[in-house]
């Protein structure tokens, strides 16, 4: 890109924009990086420099950025018509669409309701369960049930059910009241393999066995990120909690709402993060990658139990009365299905096996750098802590911004290293290849020793 042009870009940025979970006196004296084009695992910017998408985008890319074929979906839509509104009103992506999630999506999901981003998703399932259960002659079951480090969204409704105070507390007065639970995180585990596990989900699933018994009556669901929740820090948790959790909603009738718009679409290595545990929800929420994190779209499937609550004639006032400008966006909808037929033709979950071994390899490196703790991996997803003293797990001081400065010098390396306080967490797409992991990692572990020798030379000497 000309300088000239490049210059007025960044200033109008400073000028008019307002970024996302961005501090933006920040960028007072200081630009945000100007990306000029993407391809594949890489985005390049306005000077041509060349940067590995490690968070896929905010967790969104699948195949990789401008695969032709999701490229040729947008544009054979086109063709035919843009967008139409989705009531009294259908068009055959949305429908094989649907179709394709069903048959797709845990046992027993039949049902499709379509809105535009993961937080909405989250909000129809919220919504949902609460008009459902006030259909059936239930009207006690109002309450929700959110596990502490739960991230399900920034509106009002997943704000109510979040558990990150960084992001949440604020906007307590605004909301409606929710039990918080334990979340199980296998970072607290001190015996390893599936017999820790097992005291994992058992510790965590003891307060919420007790608040079923205590307040089941009034408990309408209870929101999860399966396996792994993303923005309170990357915590993997057992696959025992999601079927105990399973055992409990089925015995106090309480829904099971699954969260997997970020943990949807091959990221963990399985279709669904629920499948490593092998439950159904009664509800799940999904978005990012449905699109191949293309373009905005989200999905929430529930039961055909659910879905009958709502069905009769419309004197009996029980229609879903929710919606948004753009459900089931034809031209999404196109590009999702396009992302799912990649699934098949490709291989891609299979093919996935050899880069997810490589990542973990490549992670048992990383594992042995002094600072580093509680390296974790769920499929294409990686995170390490960052402290101080490791043993005795102090933490660096807030003031010394230790993950800020993974990324400020990642992008000197060719790296997007976008931190979670001091975690550092890879997203990769599902087209990385071994080598790709290989080559990330490498600089992962320059930029470390750059950073943190800044902050304890006689510790990496």
């Amino acid at each position: 890109m000309e300088t000239e042009r490049r210059e007025s870009l960044l200033h109008k940025d400073r000028s008019y924009v307002w970024h996302p979970f961005t501090q933006m006196k920040e960028y007072a004296d200081r630009d945000h990086v100007l990306i000029e084009r993407a391809e594949g695992m890489y985005v390049y910017d306005a000077e041509g420099r060349r940067y590995y998408d490690t968070v896929s985008s905010w967790w969104c890319n699948l195949h990789g950025h401008g695969h032709p074929r999701i490229k040729a979906a947008i544009a054979e839509q086109l063709d035919q018509f843009d967008h139409i509104m989705f009531s009294g009103l259908t068009h055959a992506p949305g429908i094989e669409l649907a179709e394709k999630l069903v048959q797709l999506s845990p046992e027993g999901l039949n049902k499709v309701f379509y809105s535009d981003n993961g937080s909405t998703a989250v909000e129809v399932a919220i919504k949902m369960s609460f008009q459902y259960w006030q259909q059936i002659g239930r009207p006690s079951k109002t309450k929700f049930v959110y596990l502490e480090g739960s991230y399900h969204g920034d509106t009002l409704g997943a704000v109510s059910v979040g558990g990150v105070p960084l992001y949440h507390s604020l906007f307590k007065p605004l909301l409606f009241h929710a039990h918080r639970v334990p979340a199980p995180d296998m970072r607290t585990a001190r015996i390893s393999g599936p017999i820790g596990e097992r005291e994992v989900a058992e510790a965590a699933l003891a307060p919420v066995r007790e608040l079923f018994e205590r307040e089941g009556d009034t408990l309408a669901g209870i929101l999860v990120e399966p396996m792994l929740m993303g923005a309170g820090g990357m915590i993997m948790t057992p696959a025992a909690y999601m079927q105990g959790l399973r055992e409990l909603c089925s015995a106090y009738d309480v829904h099971l709402i699954a969260d997997e718009v970020a943990t949807g679409f091959g990221r963990t290595g399985k279709m669904f993060a629920c499948e490593h545990a092998g439950v159904s929800p009664d509800i799940m929420c999904l978005s990012k990658g449905l699109t191949a994190g293309i373009m905005p779209l989200a999905a929430t499937l529930c039961r055909d139990s659910i879905y009958t609550a709502f069905y009769d004639d419309y004197a009996a006032q029980k229609t879903f009365f929710h919606g948004h400008s753009f459900t089931g966006n034809p031209v999404a909808c196109a590009v999702a299905l396009a992302s799912l037929r990649l699934f098949e033709e490709e291989h891609t979950l299979e093919r996935a096996q050899d880069t997810i071994a490589a990542l973990s390899s490549a992670m048992r490196g990383i594992a042995e750098l002094p600072h580093v703790a509680n390296v974790r991996q769920l499929g294409f997803v990686a995170a390490f802590d960052l402290y101080e003293d490791v043993e005795h797990r102090k933490p660096f001081a807030p003031e010394q911004r230790i993950g800020a400065q993974m990324y400020e010098a990642g992008f000197e390396d060719g790296l997007i290293l976008r931190p979670l306080g001091d975690t550092l967490y890879f997203w990769l797409p599902l087209c990385a290849t071994p080598d790709d992991v290989h080559d990330i990692a490498a600089r992962t572990i320059r930029v470390l020793h750059r950073v943190l020798l800044l902050q304890a030379p006689a510790c990496l000497e």
